[in-house]
C-alpha cells in the first residue's frame, strides 16, 4: 500500500469532488484518478477498497469543515450571551457555504451509510461524536441554554443547511423580510434560545442572589 501522505491527501480531496458531483455510485478509484489528475491506477494503490476510501473522505471532511481555531479564539473573547451562540451559527453557516463541495459529500456520505452496515456503524459514531463535542464546548465555555438546546440548534441548522444548499429556492420569501440564509440563522437562534436567557453562570449566580425562602 503507497504510503506518500501528501498523494494520498490529494486523492481523498478528489474523492469528496467526485462524491458530490456523481453520488456514490460515481465513486470509483478510475474516477478519483481522473479527478485527480493521476495515471490509471493510482487510487488503488493507496485505499484497500471502497468502504476505505469512504471512511478515508469522511475524515478528511471533518478536517476541511471545522471551525478555524483563530476565529473560535476571537470569538471567544466576546460576551457569553446569545449573541455569541448566534456568531457561531453563522461561522458554521459560511463554513458550509464556502466548502459546499465538502457539505455535499457529507450529505452523499449519510445516503451511503443507509446502505452499508460497516460505513453506518464507523458514521454514526462520526457524527454522534460531533454533536456530544458540541455540546461539550457549549457547557464549557459557558454559553446560554443546555445540552437540549444544543440538540435543537443542530437539527434546526442541519435542515437549514440542507435547503440552503441544494433547494435554496424552497426558503427565499418562506419568512417575508427574513434574509436566506443569515435571517434564518438569527430566528433559528432566538427561536431556541429565548431574550433574556442568561449562561449557566448568569443562572447560578441569580440564585445566589436571591433572598432565602424565594423560588
Amino acid at each position: 500500500m503507497a504510503s506518500n501522505p501528501g498523494r494520498r491527501a490529494a486523492l481523498v480531496d478528489a474523492g469528496v469532488e467526485v462524491l458530490a458531483r456523481e453520488g456514490a455510485r460515481g465513486l470509483t478509484f478510475r474516477a478519483v484518478d481522473a479527478e485527480a489528475g493521476v495515471p490509471v491506477g493510482t487510487a488503488s494503490n493507496y485505499f484497500t477498497d471502497r468502504a476505505d476510501l469512504l471512511r478515508q473522505i469522511d475524515t478528511r471532511l471533518h478536517v476541511r469543515l471545522a471551525p478555524d481555531p483563530d476565529v473560535v479564539a476571537g470569538l471567544m473573547t466576546r460576551p457569553k450571551d446569545r449573541s455569541l451562540v448566534t456568531a457561531f451559527m453563522h461561522d458554521l453557516m459560511a463554513r458550509a457555504t464556502r466548502d459546499r463541495t465538502g457539505y455535499l459529500a457529507l450529505m452523499e456520505l449519510r445516503l451511503e451509510a443507509t446502505r452499508r452496515p460497516e460505513l453506518l456503524a464507523s458514521y454514526t459514531r462520526s457524527v454522534r461524536g460531533d454533536l456530544e463535542e458540541a455540546m461539550e464546548f457549549h457547557r464549557a465555555a459557558g454559553l446560554p441554554g443546555g445540552d437540549e438546546s444544543v440538540a435543537v440548534l443542530y437539527l434546526a441548522m442541519l435542515g437549514l443547511l440542507l435547503e440552503h444548499l441544494t433547494l435554496p429556492g424552497v426558503l427565499e420569501g418562506v419568512l417575508p423580510g427574513v434574509d436566506v440564509p443569515d435571517g434564518l440563522v438569527e430566528r433559528i437562534v432566538a427561536t431556541v434560545l429565548p431574550e433574556g436567557e442568561g449562561s449557566p453562570e448568569d443562572r447560578h449566580q441569580e440564585a445566589r442572589d436571591r433572598p432565602a425562602g424565594q423560588g
